[in-house]
Formats: structure tokens, C-alpha cells, sequence
């Protein structure tokens, strides 16, 4: 699994035009989540046995640091003193520039533009602008419930985690699908382990915006192949330093640009690692449930594993 031979920016076009879905559904704006039928969910919940469920999300991260340069806002605006009436009430304020590597979050398709276009060949600039996205925006996605997989590469590989810069490639989403008695098909949601949280608490933060182990862009036409419907991961899916010259995320461009797949980012997935391990299975049912912000591009969001 070692080695990320660089691809030069014609090959990668070449990659995206492959993998492109582009016409493909009405609402397009839902992208890859119309794949997911009563059908798809009604499997989802066949998955589901102890009944054991595992967040996902991180805590609410307002430290400053290496791999937190937005920290997230959380302020208390009532300490039980506003209403003299009974009962006293206790209220508070969050907010977060959510898109970075430390709050757990969904990215909707209008998050990425690649050669100047979202999905479905939208124009980026007609599309999105100050009051938001008229296109591609999380309102247009709902809820999404479907079979999950993880892809636990440090328990396959034995390692506690995969060094930063470690990439990704097909022929390891393969082996790891082998080893883990797991099947990625169409409508499923792949979540990619890294062991980046298990990594942080032993040898502490770095920056992982400019290494962090992610997927290879030759891994996703095999996931293509496979009609995913959501991809995400410990980190942002993305190998790092990129492998694709001029191009700074290409599994997002190829996900949410080409194939109007959504992201999962910076997910905690320590212990549905453990769950699964103890459980002797990698899949299991997903419940993912982004904000409904009329315009957004993304959400802060805690999906759940039920296993």
C-alpha cells in the first residue's frame, strides 16, 4: 500500500470524465442519494441485530490549535436569570465555519466546483453566491438512511493507523473488502478509517491539511463502478499532499463534482471500529440527518452507526 505515483492534470480530466454522472437524476440536486430507494433502506435496517448504536460525530471542537484553525463558538446566552417566572431556563449559541478538519460535517454538492462547474454542469458563479446556493444546497438532500461499510484499513493491515500521506489506492479498498467480509454496492455509504483520532490522542495534533492518509484517485472509479451513494471518512476522504498537480482535493472534485456523491469529513470512527471488531462485521445500518439550511453548502452533522 506504500508509494502515490503523482497524475498529471490531463489524466485526471480524463479520470473525472469517466466517473461523471452528470444528467443522470431529477432532483439533481440530490445527486447520488437518488440511488437510495425504500428498497436500499428496508436492507439498511436488515443489518441491524444487537441494536447497538454508535455516534460518529466529534465534540464540538472551540480549541484553537494545528489541525483547528476555525475553532467552533459556543457561548451561553441565558444563565436562568432572564425571566424572573418559574421555571428558569438555561440557553445557549453555536456556530462554526464548519468546512475544515475539525468539525464533523456533510458536504452538499454546491461545496465543490471544479473547471468552474458543480455537479450536473452547473455554472458555480450562477449558482451560488452571497445569500448561498440555488443549486446543490444540504435542504435538497433530507435525510438519508442505507447500508453502511467500513473500510477499517489499520485492522486489516494490523497498525494502530495509517501515517499521514499514506494513500489509498483501488487494489487496497479491494483487499480491504476481502479481508473485512464486506461488499461495497450500489446505494451504500463508505467510511474510510484511518486511525487519524487514535493517531492525535497518542502522539498528538499536526497539521492535517498538509499530510493526512485519504484515497488515491485511482480508487474511485472502482467506487463509481460500485453506485456509492456516500463517501467519508477520519479525515476529508483525500489523500494529502495531493497527488494531482494544480488540483489541492481531487476525491472531492471526482465525488461531489463528477459524481454528485456527498462527503462525510472528520468523523470519529474509533469506536465503531471496536463495535465492529467485536461484532466479527464491517456493515451495518447508517442514519445520517444534515441541518435543513435552505442555501447551505454543507451542515454540521452527527451520523449514527446502528449495528
Amino acid at each position: 500500500m506504500s508509494g502515490s505515483p503523482a497524475v498529471s492534470r490531463q489524466e485526471f480530466d480524463a479520470i473525472f470524465a469517466a466517473v461523471r454522472t452528470w444528467g443522470s437524476w431529477s432532483p439533481a440536486d440530490r445527486g447520488a442519494w437518488n440511488r437510495v430507494t425504500p428498497e436500499h433502506v428496508r436492507r439498511a435496517t436488515a443489518l441491524v441485530r444487537s441494536g447497538t448504536a454508535v455516534p460518529l460525530g466529534l465534540p464540538w471542537d472551540t480549541r484553537a490549535g494545528p489541525d483547528n484553525d476555525r475553532p467552533a463558538l459556543h457561548h451561553m446566552t441565558d444563565l436562568g436569570d432572564v425571566e424572573p417566572a418559574e421555571p428558569a431556563t438555561y440557553k445557549d449559541f453555536i456556530a462554526a465555519d464548519f468546512h475544515g478538519k475539525a468539525v464533523s460535517h456533510l458536504d452538499a454538492l454546491a461545496h465543490v466546483a471544479y473547471r468552474g462547474r458543480l455537479y450536473d454542469g452547473r455554472t458555480a458563479r450562477e449558482a451560488v453566491g452571497a445569500s448561498g446556493a440555488r443549486f446543490g444546497s444540504v435542504a435538497a438532500l433530507g435525510p438519508l438512511v442505507t447500508k453502511g461499510v467500513l473500510l477499517d484499513l489499520p485492522a486489516v493491515l494490523g497498525v494502530g493507523w495509517l501515517e499521514p500521506g499514506h494513500p489509498v489506492h483501488a487494489r487496497d479498498v479491494a483487499a480491504a473488502e476481502r479481508a473485512l467480509g464486506v461488499t461495497v454496492d450500489d446505494g451504500c455509504a463508505v467510511l474510510l478509517r484511518s486511525g487519524r483520532f487514535r493517531r492525535r490522542r497518542e502522539l498528538g495534533p499536526w497539521d492535517v491539511g498538509a499530510a493526512s492518509a485519504g484515497l488515491h484517485v485511482d480508487a474511485v472509479p472502482l467506487l463509481a463502478e460500485r453506485a456509492i451513494a456516500l463517501l467519508g471518512g477520519d479525515g476529508d476522504s483525500d489523500l494529502r499532499p495531493s497527488p494531482v498537480e494544480g488540483v489541492h482535493s481531487p476525491v472531492h472534485a471526482l465525488a461531489v463534482a463528477a459524481m454528485g456523491v456527498p462527503l462525510l469529513d472528520n468523523l470519529d470512527l474509533e469506536a465503531l471500529s471496536a463495535a465492529c471488531a467485536g461484532a466479527g462485521r464491517y456493515e451495518f445500518m447508517i442514519v445520517v440527518s444534515p441541518l435543513n439550511v435552505p442555501g447551505g453548502t454543507g451542515s454540521p452533522v452527527n451520523p449514527v452507526a446502528i449495528l
